[in-house]
């Protein structure tokens, strides 16, 4: 079973560090980078949005590997071969890890999608995403998406394969710092989960769970001021849908 990392920048700011920390694990990879950047691995490609540079990247994989990890460049990785492991199942077509961030409204967030998705997969993480390849190369070319990587999974399942969410294997990142920050992340990632789910036929009951989730969204309210700003992006990221949003480019800064 032979794997390659497809590390997604939109610019160089993490690439050192990144090729540091691949490099001492020695794990094969190529950088797809929105800014050019003199290093046999990295290749630019101008930011059109992670789905674009998961287009682009997937063109450049050698035909002798059978798992592409998806890997976002501002993370470190936690548990990689944990997450690998699953993959010697032939029926297994996709890993995902969870999150974390050390500070912000989503130290709270991640436990309680985490406790969601041990039973139902609703929503993935890309920071730290396994993929055999034949499969990624069935659903190319991505269309425009926000939420490029809960798509792959939705459409994984779509094709009746298996996924298993690993939280022994998780990528160390950063999010938001503020709760009216956090409206602006929900905001982005739901509008990208409606696009996704226009695209694919998950199982029924993920998509009656988002055909309920603006009806029990008031119920984040229990929990203060990061439930209020929670269920606004939600909202707020359905009516960006509802309004024929379809791009795969979010160009509101939210990480501050």
């Amino acid at each position: 079973m032979k794997f390659l990392f497809l590390v997604l920048a939109r610019d160089r700011k993490y690439v050192i560090g990144k090729i540091e920390e691949l490099e001492s694990m020695k794990l094969p990879y190529i950088i797809v980078c929105g800014e050019p950047f003199d290093h046999p691995n990295v290749v630019y490609r101008p930011p059109n949005g992670k789905y674009d540079a998961i287009n682009f990247g997937a063109t450049l994989v050698p035909d002798d590997v059978d798992i592409i990890v998806m890997n976002d460049v501002d993370t470190k990785i936690h548990g990689f071969y944990q997450g690998l492991r699953h993959l010697n199942d032939e029926n297994v077509a996709l890993v995902f890890g969870s999150e974390k961030v050390n500070e912000g409204p989503q130290r709270l967030f991640i436990p309680l999608v985490n406790v969601i998705r041990r039973k139902i997969q609703i929503v993935c993480s890309g920071e730290l995403l396994f993929i055999r390849k034949y499969v990624l190369k069935r659903m190319l070319p991505l269309k425009p998406c926000k939420a490029e990587d809960t798509y792959i999974l939705f459409k994984v399942l779509e094709y009746g394969c298996k996924t298993i969410f690993c939280e022994n294997c998780y990528a160390e990142t950063e999010r938001t710092k503020t709760a009216e920050k956090e409206e602006l992340y929900k905001r982005k990632t739901v509008t990208g989960i409606y696009q996704a789910l226009s695209y694919s036929r998950p199982p029924y009951f993920i998509r009656l769970f988002y055909f309920m989730l603006p009806a029990i969204s008031p119920l984040l309210l229990l929990l203060g001021k990061k439930g209020y700003f929670w269920m606004k992006g939600i909202l707020l990221g359905l009516l960006d849908y509802l309004r024929g949003d379809r791009s795969g480019v979010w160009s509101i800064t939210y990480m501050e």
